[in-house]
């Protein structure tokens, strides 16, 4: 038999945005600097992977105000 290779999650750029608790231009700036990968699905749909979401590096709040 052969081995199944799991399917990749890819989810839309609100369900990114809800999943790392950010905005959605948040996730389009992070795209635009090339620090979060993203694929275009058809003409308009932007995916982003969930294993690439969570490798994202995540900024620490300070605790300055």
């Amino acid at each position: 038999m052969a081995e199944r290779r799991a399917v990749p999650v890819y989810l839309s750029l609100e369900e990114a945005a809800e999943c790392m608790s950010v905005s959605v231009k948040t996730i389009r700036r992070w795209i635009a600097a090339g620090t979060l990968p993203a694929y275009r699905c058809g003409k308009r749909a932007i995916r982003i992977k969930l294993e690439d979401l969570e490798a994202a590096p995540r900024q620490i709040p300070s605790a300055r105000w």
